[in-house]
């Protein structure tokens, strides 16, 4: 039986329910009525049901779904502006005991070079990022307790948060490892990470079981349930994602959304951030073996629907989608992508020959981030490196407040100034630089705070002049 607060995956992940709500929206994808009664409690900006959000993606009347592409503009500005928050991922090993058959590091993988960091190797990446500009980056490990074990992640986190090289600094370390225990959760959160990444790959049961044949992720219950673990230890700031083309994506939809349901009636905190990754080609991994991919007008409408069904939640696109796939995402609802990135263990300071790589994936973007930062001001975006929310205590439901109220504003603008003013004076090109200072006035002039907006002005004088990291 279907039930958002329970803790039992298959109960808050309730596969009928899946079912009745895709049988739902299909017997309503062309009824204007119900269509219009779901776009006029979407106006409202506080979200949609699972099941109102399925048929708001099912819709196929072309003037109704431009109203929703231009519902999903207009939230996405009212509740995150036109700012971009930047980061990179950081590899630290490949080994992994998983039997995934969409990931390249699945155990039975002979072809791929195993790489594990050494902490001096990560000191070495850490600066490696700093010196392209990044303050924030997601670790990645495969999960292996004897390569991986979690004194080896924590020990990582120590290593990069203390790496302070010219004037970079990483300032917020978040975690992409595999599902663990309470008492992991909590070290994790001692550490001082700051977003607890999991996705969840496909939410269908069947499906999840046969594409984890071997491994502790084969266990679908101990994976879907790792959220709520996290949150039981004290991580108030989570992030979900399903790796799209594995299972039909209505499916993955809509149980996407009631995971999201599930951690608001959970916890009263939904996710911070929400992935949607396509599936890749890498190493021994053929996209076109799987038969669920996603087209590029279905792929936008998900990310539409996403933002309008959670208004408040972070969205992310990675360096897997081309520049052009991004700039389309960028106007419907993403908030957050990777920039400049590597997805290969030890990619940044000394990349491997392309025939020794350790990727995970194919990376489709591979621009240099400065080149990332240009084109964004370019398009009317302000890049931010801001990470001040989750070093002031604005997380969880504290962050939430503020989001859902829509005052996010306040802090995010005036630090996404002030941080892109870090890059332009430490890092960016000539052609980058001149344009982000012909953008700064456009921006400084939105923070509506009289008395904020001097602070910024005087801040960034302090910037030019060799002070770092002022933050509201």
């Amino acid at each position: 039986m279907y039930n958002p607060k329970s803790h039992n995956a298959e109960e808050f992940i309730c596969h009928e329910e899946v079912l009745a709500s895709l049988d739902y929206a299909e017997k309503n994808k062309d009824n204007v009525d119900v269509i219009d009664k779901i776009l006029a409690k979407a106006r409202l900006k506080k979200g949609l049901t699972h099941r109102e959000a399925a048929v708001l993606l099912d819709c196929t009347i072309p003037e109704k779904n431009e109203e929703i592409f231009a519902l999903a503009r207009e939230i996405k500005n009212d509740y995150y502006g036109n700012r971009i928050v930047l980061f990179a991922p950081l590899y630290l090993s490949n080994y992994c005991v998983n039997g995934c058959v969409y990931c390249p590091y699945h155990l039975k993988n002979k072809h791929i070079p195993r790489v594990k960091l050494t902490q001096e190797q990560i000191r070495r990446e850490t600066e490696a990022l700093q010196d392209l500009g990044h303050k924030r980056i997601a670790i990645e490990a495969g999960e292996d307790p004897v390569n991986n074990p979690i004194e080896y992640i924590l020990e990582s986190i120590k290593t990069i948060y203390s790496v302070k090289h010219k004037n970079g600094a990483i300032r917020r370390v978040n975690v992409n490892i595999a599902a663990t225990t309470v008492e992991n959760y909590k070290k994790l959160h001692e550490a001082g990470i700051g977003t607890y990444i999991l996705f969840q790959e496909t939410y269908n049961k069947e499906t999840y079981e046969r594409l984890h044949p071997t491994g502790p992720k084969h266990n679908y219950k101990y994976h879907t349930e790792a959220m709520d673990r996290a949150m039981e230890a004290g991580i108030d700031d989570v992030s979900l994602g399903v790796l799209f083309g594995l299972e039909l994506f209505r499916y993955e939809f809509s149980a996407l959304l009631m995971h999201a349901e599930h951690l608001e009636a959970a916890f009263g905190v939904g996710p911070h951030a929400i992935s949607v990754p396509r599936i890749k080609k890498a190493d021994d991994i053929n996209p076109d073996d799987f038969d669920n991919g996603i087209d590029e007008d279905t792929f936008a409408k998900i990310v539409a629907c996403i933002r309008i069904a959670v208004p408040y939640t972070g969205m992310i696109i990675s360096t897997r989608e081309s520049a052009e796939c991004r700039a389309r995402l960028l106007n419907l609802g993403v908030s957050q992508i990777s920039g400049g990135s590597k997805t290969s263990v030890g990619g940044y300071f000394n990349p491997a020959p392309e025939d020794e790589d350790s990727a995970q994936f194919d990376v489709s973007d591979r621009r240099p981030l400065d080149d990332v930062i240009r084109w964004l001001m370019e398009m009317g975006y302000l890049p931010s490196f801001c990470t001040s929310c989750y070093r002031q205590g604005r997380t969880g439901d504290r962050f939430m407040e503020i989001c859902k109220s829509q005052q996010i504003h306040n802090f995010c603008q005036p630090n996404a100034v002030m941080t892109l003013k870090e890059y332009l004076e430490d890092y960016a090109t000539d052609a980058t630089k001149a344009v982000g200072e012909k953008l700064l006035p456009v921006e400084i002039a939105k923070i509506k705070d009289d008395k904020i907006r001097k602070i910024v002005e005087e801040n960034l004088v302090k910037i030019h002049n060799g002070e770092r990291d002022f933050k509201f």
